[in-house]
């Protein structure tokens, strides 16, 4: 599944849009290593999401493209 989808499905980010700009600006990295919008993340990845000067770092458990807002939650762990 596409990076930016993923942050819109699993309601870490709001839009879709707001997920790509984030990528672009360097926001978002995947394994320790900053990603476009169009990275294809995998089951076990762990993403770090920069929002000014909090850092939300979790790791991916599922990729249902889907999932409802009960859903959501579960696809991610969130780490520190």
């Amino acid at each position: 599944m596409r990076l930016d989808k993923f942050l819109k499905v699993s309601r870490i980010l709001k839009r879709r849009t707001v997920a790509a700009e984030a990528c672009d600006k360097g926001r978002v990295s995947i394994n320790g290593r900053p990603q476009k919008p169009g990275a294809q993340l995998k089951v076990g990845d762990e993403v770090e999401v920069r929002f000014g000067n909090t850092t939300l770092k979790f790791r991916v458990l599922d990729l249902n493209e889907r999932a409802g807002k009960a859903d959501a939650g579960l696809m991610y762990e969130i780490l520190a």
